[in-house]
């Protein structure tokens, strides 16, 4: 099914103020998943929104909190999320790092007692749109094994890297595994294979069956055993900067909830675009593995899928969709 854009968010945002969310908070976060279903993430869109009101149901999500700020050190603050919606605090977290740009050149925001903010690359497109270069992380629920290991105790802790662009933002947003969760669920719900290995089965084999990896938790992180470090490296840092809970914390309390995130901004009035499109053109003129799958930067197939959704509407899942609509 597609579905106009205006339409989807309406109906989340219906649904958000009968769980009493005010006004500004149930917009933001309705134009977010929104978004997300519009750029073709649906797994963090439309597809993630009844597990979203679930966790608000149960109090895992508080809708009437606020984040507050709780140290700062120059271009550094550390904040509290307060279980406030997830959504919701990384986009005040992003603004207020593009302030403190402002007035040092860089700005960070590290901030812990947070909840899931779906889309990573969410806050990333806020940085870019705004002007700004814009680098965020998460930590997340153990899903990833540690490199030797065979059980999970690393998350998959999506990073984000985006940098402006007139002819259209250059937006870097991945998981520390091959594929994210939400990926993986999507294929094994469309009873399809992933296109390259992604985990492995009962066996220890890699497989490209989505089900398998999900039976077995043992997804395999991006460049095998620099994913893994890279995984634990991030948790690191988000451990140091906000005392805050990390993926064993996070894992042992049984929800993926109260976790830590980082955004950085950096102001930069001389983005040096012409040394960019060198660089993008240069890639591009590489020989082709499939000469109807053309080389695409971080961002691109985005920024076409946006504008596919706004011209015919927004691809959902009925299910889904029909889900939305009862509630």
């Amino acid at each position: 099914m597609r579905i106009p854009f205006d339409q989807l968010k309406a109906e989340c945002k219906r649904v958000l103020l009968s769980l009493s969310f005010e006004e500004e908070k149930a917009d933001l976060c309705a134009q977010i998943f929104a978004e997300n279903s519009r750029d073709g993430v649906e797994t963090h869109g439309l597809n993630r929104f009844p597990v979203f009101v679930k966790f608000v149901k149960e109090g895992l999500i508080n809708p009437n909190a606020e984040p507050i700020v709780t140290a700062g050190l120059g271009a550094v603050e550390r904040w509290d999320g307060n279980l406030a919606p997830g959504m919701y605090n990384a986009s005040l977290c992003m603004n207020r790092a593009m302030k403190l740009a402002d007035d040092n050149g860089i700005g960070c925001v590290a901030i812990k007692n947070t909840n899931h903010w779906m889309r990573g690359g969410t806050y990333g497109w806020q940085a870019a749109d705004a002007g700004y270069i814009g680098i965020c992380f998460t930590n997340t629920i153990a899903n990833v094994p540690p490199w030797g290991g065979t059980e999970p105790r690393l998350g998959n802790n999506p990073f984000v890297i985006a940098v402006p662009r007139k002819e259209g933002n250059i937006v870097l947003d991945m998981a520390m595994s091959q594929y994210s969760y939400g990926k993986i669920g999507q294929y094994a719900a469309d009873k399809k294979q992933l296109p390259m290995p992604g985990g492995y089965d009962t066996a220890g084999n890699l497989t490209t069956d989505p089900e398998a990896i999900r039976e077995t938790q043992r997804a395999l992180p991006i460049g095998f055993w620099k994913g893994a470090g890279l995984s634990m490296m991030l948790d690191v840092l988000l451990t140091a900067l906000t005392g805050g809970q990390s993926v064993a914390d996070i894992t042992n309390s049984g929800n993926e909830s109260g976790v830590s995130q980082c955004f950085i901004c950096i102001k930069n009035p001389h983005m040096h675009d012409s040394l960019i499109e060198e660089l993008i053109n240069f890639t591009k003129t590489s020989a082709l593995v499939d000469p109807g799958n053309p080389i695409r930067y971080p961002g691109e197939s985005t920024l076409a899928h946006r504008k596919k959704s706004l011209d015919i509407g927004v691809h959902v899942n009925e299910r889904f969709w029909q889900e939305l609509l009862t509630m």
